[in-house]
């Protein structure tokens, strides 16, 4: 375990990992770490034929391509470090290979749907009100639920309508709100947050409980009740309205390197899973209306 830690706390330290990530990496080694100590073989010294076992339990247990491509990908990244820093004289998994994944298209939303789910939150009352904004805000910017739950309320300029975002790896962006979302903003910071807010000293721009900061998980479960009042039926997931953001942006002919600063993507070929569900989008509507389609 001790060794696991070590990992773990460099890849906070250096990569500034979030919580999530960190307890999926550590998820992952402490099942394979198990699997292991069961047949006999340790953390640093496994077998090649041991992985490949570990894989085929995993596939008859129901974990799929997807599923398993990524834990591989934790241990890849725990045996490099390993080799670094002198714990293995030489990686284990350099020679395993997985199907590859091919990237699926996103979960989003028709522009309708959206504005159906901004319009579910009840307005007569403070968490409605609250819920609004959010939802609001999350849409107007593309926030992943993490960033929009770690607001604060410095972190809000409505003067340039502009508000203030810390990604992944702890970097900062500006993302420019738009003006509906700047109103329901500027309406909520002023008459419903001191309502929710014992303290409106506390930091937390959307309080949770006792005014500490809102966890992801609620928010999510707020998102999937008022998408039941929207009378949207389609899965959906955390980043349902991130993907909205970006694909829409796309759709009414935004750059492709503009979305991708405002996703707070380093790298564009993450962005560019977006061009595909546009064009998916587009072959649709040609399909759908175009005599010959």
């Amino acid at each position: 375990m001790r060794v696991i830690d070590a990992f773990l706390d460099a890849l906070w330290l250096e990569r500034g990992a979030s919580e999530h990530t960190l307890a999926a990496y550590r998820r992952d080694l402490n099942a394979w770490q198990q699997h292991l100590e069961e047949h006999g073989e340790s953390l640093l010294s496994p077998s090649p034929e041991r992985l490949d076992a570990w894989f085929a339990s995993r596939r008859e247990a129901g974990y799929q391509v997807r599923s398993n491509a990524r834990v591989l990908s934790s241990l890849r990244s725990f045996y490099r470090w390993a080799r670094v820093h002198g714990h293995v004289s030489s990686d284990p998994l350099a020679e395993v290979r997985l199907p590859r994944v091919q990237p699926g298209l996103p979960n989003t939303l028709e522009e309708d749907e959206v504005e159906r789910l901004l319009q579910a939150p009840e307005l007569d009352t403070p968490l409605g009100v609250r819920d609004r904004t959010m939802l609001e805000l999350l849409y107007a910017c593309g926030l992943r639920v993490s960033e929009l739950v770690g607001l604060t309320s410095d972190a809000v300029n409505l003067r340039q309508g502009v508000v203030r975002v810390r990604g992944k790896g702890d970097k900062d962006r500006l993302i420019p709100m738009g003006e509906e979302a700047a109103d329901w903003l500027a309406q909520y910071m002023k008459a419903t947050r001191p309502m929710l807010m014992q303290d409106p000293t506390r930091p937390a721009l959307f309080p949770g409980r006792g005014d500490k900061t809102m966890t992801r998980q609620t928010f999510w479960h707020r998102i999937k009740v008022h998408a039941i009042t929207a009378g949207i039926t389609r899965p959906l997931s955390p980043h349902t309205l991130r993907h909205a953001f970006a694909t829409h942006l796309l759709n009414h002919g935004a750059n492709l390197r503009v979305v991708q600063l405002l996703l707070g993507h380093s790298d564009l070929s993450t962005t560019q899973i977006y061009t595909h569900v546009a064009q998916a989008r587009l072959e649709s509507l040609h399909a759908e209306h175009h005599p010959r389609g």
